[in-house]
């Protein structure tokens, strides 16, 4: 079976901070930039994997959940414990140096782990957690 990811799709609560961490910080490009009834879905990725995208979305449109839920999520969002993604890159030091650049919240500087990954991590506007591993 020949199968891969197309689209992820990260939580925003501020559509320019969201757009402007993943298109000018990260360097992704925008693929889709849509509004409805007030909301935006903005699509981004690397240029050079036009293939993958990254779906960033107002959770409040979910459909089916309650107002409870939505508050929860909300909650969960201004933790940083809602939303993660995991991107690679050759240069884990330069980007690590751009986020830091870029006024992004590090969580944790670049670190050679115990299982065998060195990697960073941050926060996007909308407490997202990007890790971002050195590609081997």
């Amino acid at each position: 079976m020949d199968m891969n990811i197309h689209s992820a799709f990260l939580p925003h609560d501020d559509p320019d901070a969201s757009l402007a961490f993943y298109r000018d910080v990260l360097g992704f490009e925008v693929r889709n930039d849509v509004g409805y009834n007030g909301m935006r879905w903005i699509t981004v990725g690397p240029a050079e994997h036009p293939e993958t995208s990254i779906v960033l979305y107002p959770p409040a449109a979910s459909p089916g959940i309650t107002d409870d839920e939505r508050r929860t999520i909300a909650e969960m969002m201004a933790k940083g414990t809602y939303g993660i993604i995991v991107l690679a890159t050759e240069d884990l030091d330069g980007v690590f140096d751009k986020l830091q650049a870029g006024d992004a919240e590090v969580v944790q500087e670049p670190t050679e782990q115990p299982y065998g990954v060195r990697d960073c991590a941050f926060r996007d506007p909308s407490g997202n957690m990007v890790r971002i591993q050195q590609r081997r």
